[in-house]
């Protein structure tokens, strides 16, 4: 049966066997935990009888245990840990202490020291001529910073961006008020100074490399002389182009030098092609004219050697080399030739043998003189040029 269920007495109190139906007195709860608090630390319990003497001792004995806790936990709260890539920086009141390296250290807990973490390899950037846009969105320009003049006064539209680290972390924490706005500052005035010291076509073409480090350069002398803390790490030259306005005129200006270039380059290519040759034609020749003076001069010394020769051979026998020189020459004369002439003694006529002629009817079929019309071979033999002996009925005529 229930405590509260009708019928049931009035001894059914779980609040501690209290006769009444009503709630616990909250006074008097409260006063029991001070009199628990007041025995702990000394004090005389409500009611009691004792002399305050007798308690003193077990109070100071609970408060130091209480003061040497709370001593424990705040020197325990004096250690910190340095992640890798940073360093710590200890302030002693305000002031720079000491600078700890990645790892756990101790310091003198708060209000005495303080501990400033510094990210000393995470890459920062600047952008200088252009905001970039979120994800999937456009760069956006902004030509107060991007719009620089050139030595040759011409205007040129730069687009820069900057990445630093920290290279000293107590300069950079207490020598600078805004190490970014700094940083972004120098950054603007060397490429400006660059920008102002080069002319417009070398920034645009040949120079961005040399514009790229002499900036960095500049840039870093202004760090230093400010003792930022900053280390300039990449300098990158995202666009460099002429005014809007101006651009198509310049595009075609671009367009004219690049054809200019090409057509260099293919006058180059054919000049490459064409001189080596001319030089191996040339040479070539100068090779066969000294071969051929080379020949000329062999056979004008095998000549004047053989003709020393046949002059001691003449004059041993004088009439013998005659003869002999002419048969010879003849000999080459009518080697040429195929007509030979036999000159008969004891005549006029000379008699004439076509030797080209006979050779070809030798090698074909020999026609013979018919009996029907002996003229007309006489006729076809003598058009040979073949002496053609006459019939007996010619010979009767005449």
């Amino acid at each position: 049966m229930a405590w509260n269920e009708p019928g049931g007495g009035n001894n059914k109190d779980p609040w501690g066997g209290r006769d009444d139906k009503g709630p616990p007195d909250l006074d008097e709860v409260v006063r029991k935990m001070q009199d628990k608090l007041g025995g702990l630390f000394g004090g005389r319990k409500r009611g009691g009888s004792g002399g305050g003497g007798s308690g003193g001792r077990p109070g100071f004995a609970g408060f130091g245990l209480i003061a040497g806790i709370a001593v424990v936990v705040w020197l325990f709260s004096g250690i910190y840990i340095v992640d890798a890539g940073k360093q710590g920086v200890v302030l002693r009141f305000g002031s720079f202490s000491q600078a700890t390296m990645p790892g756990p250290h101790w310091r003198i807990p708060y209000p005495v020291d303080q501990v400033e973490i510094v990210d000393v390899e995470q890459r920062r950037f600047v952008e200088i001529g252009y905001r970039s846009g979120s994800t999937g969105q456009a760069s956006v320009a902004v030509p107060r910073e991007a719009l620089m003049l050139t030595k040759d006064e011409n205007i040129v539209n730069i687009q820069l961006a900057v990445q630093y680290q920290v290279g000293d972390p107590r300069s950079y924490l207490f020598n600078t008020r805004d190490p970014n706005a700094v940083l972004k500052q120098a950054a603007e005035s060397a490429i400006r100074e660059v920008i102002g010291t080069s002319k417009m076509d070398f920034v645009l073409k040949e120079g961005r490399a040399e514009v790229v480090g002499r900036t960095r350069e500049v840039m870093q002398k202004t760090l230093d002389g400010y003792n930022s803390g900053l280390l300039v790490s990449d300098v990158n030259l995202q666009d460099a182009q002429p005014p809007e306005e101006v651009q198509a005129a310049f595009s075609d200006a671009i367009k004219a030098r690049e054809d200019k270039e090409r057509f260099k380059n293919e006058a180059e290519a054919y000049s490459n092609d064409i001189i080596p040759k001319a030089r191996g034609g040339a040479a070539r020749q100068i090779q066969e004219a000294e071969g051929y003076k080379e020949s000329l001069i062999a056979k004008a010394e095998g000549e004047a050697s053989r003709f020393s020769q046949l002059l001691k051979e003449y004059k041993k026998a004088p009439e013998v080399t005659r003869k002999r020189l002419y048969l010879e020459t003849m000999e080459s004369v009518l080697n040429k030739t195929g007509k030979v002439i036999v000159d008969s003694e004891n005549a006029n006529n000379l008699m004439y043998l076509p030797l080209d002629q006979l050779m070809k009817q030798s090698s074909g079929a020999r026609r013979l003189p018919t009996a029907s019309n002996p003229d007309q071979d006489a006729q076809s033999g003598s058009a040979q040029g073949q002496p053609v002996r006459p019939s007996r009925k010619t010979r009767e005529t005449r």
